[in-house]
């Protein structure tokens, strides 16, 4: 009876496993998903079905109620391989992860400049640090897969909006050990990232706006990163500037882009306001940088 109930058990993981990838393929048909906890996400306790909300009048999917993260693979093509590749990041406050204006359509254009971008589906609503396990455990698989999809490991980095960028500014200043227990030898590869892109970042600051929150670290080994943000963000604009001065500080070479409108959210969407131009900014720093050496892709 007893492997009865094992066997049952290990089915029905399997399918909720399968179930949580076909979400991701759903949004992304055709491309390759990887679920990143082969025996589910520590900690993890049951939780509503993920569930892929409908555009609504601004056109933008989103998807909720994760606890089966995933990372999606939107490969490069032409172009030198290995060549660089980003993970994404979606901003949703931890909430929801506004999966098509912050991740494909994001990933879309980082292949038209040349770059893989590879989307990571994170653990919402509410589990921040469980979020954070995610990232870091998706920086060892891409590295882990780095022959196989064409990816050079020295030029993996990160771009996050919102909550995304948050989760990516902590990834930046907090790499020195695995938050969670290892799990394979994906996990003995570097979870930091080799650069790093920060587009209306959230919740970098302390409560009083004279300084970082207490969980980030700036440091020399903080990878080097271009922060973009609106003066009249609706998240204050001194989370980019307070992050760009610690970054001064340590001499880590970055950049800060503020603009005087254009609010949040954005994404890439086209607007009548100069902060629509954030990807050729971003390009033009990943080009005089040397991230880009080789790359064939759009111009700036």
């Amino acid at each position: 009876m007893s492997h009865v109930i094992i066997a049952a058990t290990v089915v029905a993981a399997l399918a909720f496993v399968v179930g949580q990838i076909a979400a991701a393929e759903e949004l992304c048909p055709g491309r390759t998903t990887v679920s990143l906890w082969p025996a589910g996400a520590p900690g993890m306790k049951a939780v509503e079905p993920e569930k892929i909300m409908p555009p609504t009048g601004d056109g933008i999917t989103r998807v909720t109620n994760v606890s089966e993260p995933t990372i999606t693979l939107f490969p490069a093509k032409g172009g030198v391989k290995p060549g660089p590749a980003v993970v994404v990041c979606p901003g949703g406050g931890y909430n929801i992860l506004a999966f098509t204006h912050e991740g494909i359509e994001v990933a879309e254009w980082l292949n038209s400049i040349g770059v893989t971008a590879i989307i990571l589906k994170y653990r919402v609503p509410g589990n921040r640090e469980g979020a954070f396990q995610d990232v870091q455990r998706a920086f060892g698989l891409v590295r882990q897969k780095a022959g196989e999809w064409d990816i050079d490991p020295k030029r993996v980095g990160i771009l996050g909006f919102s909550a995304g960028a948050h989760l990516s500014a902590r990834a930046s200043t907090d790499f020195e050990k695995r938050s969670y227990s290892r799990v394979d030898v994906a996990d003995n590869l570097s979870c930091r990232p080799d650069f790093a892109m920060l587009i209306y970042p959230a919740y970098l600051a302390n409560a009083e706006l004279n300084g970082l929150a207490d969980e980030f670290k700036v440091t020399q080994a903080t990878p080097r990163t271009i922060l973009i943000q609106t003066q009249d963000d609706s998240i204050k604009v001194e989370n980019s500037i307070l992050y760009y001065m610690a970054l001064k500080r340590a001499k880590v070479p970055s950049e800060l882009h503020v603009f005087p409108t254009g609010g949040h959210g954005y994404g890439l969407r086209p607007s009548a306001h100069a902060i629509s131009k954030w990807p050729e900014f971003c390009q033009t720093w990943m080009k005089k940088t040397g991230l880009l050496d080789g790359v064939t892709g759009g111009k700036p």
